[in-house]
């Protein structure tokens, strides 16, 4: 894939830095990482199911 070196590391950082400003590139680097995750999950296929449908599929499951 890609391979950066330090400089480039360090002139997208400071490109970041002077479009996003100091406060909301910690929120941007989290959203970033966040979106990453869900992407990893959803290319691996696991799922993320909420407690009230882990209930319902049990208690259909009884039936």
């Amino acid at each position: 894939m890609f391979s950066f070196s330090m400089p480039e590391l360090v002139l997208i950082l400071v490109i970041a830095l002077v479009v996003f400003g100091p406060g909301k590139l910690p929120e941007v680097g989290k959203a970033l990482g966040r979106g990453i995750q869900e992407f990893k999950k959803a290319t691996t296929g696991e799922s993320k199911e909420d407690p009230v449908t882990k209930e319902e599929s049990k208690a259909e499951d009884k039936k």
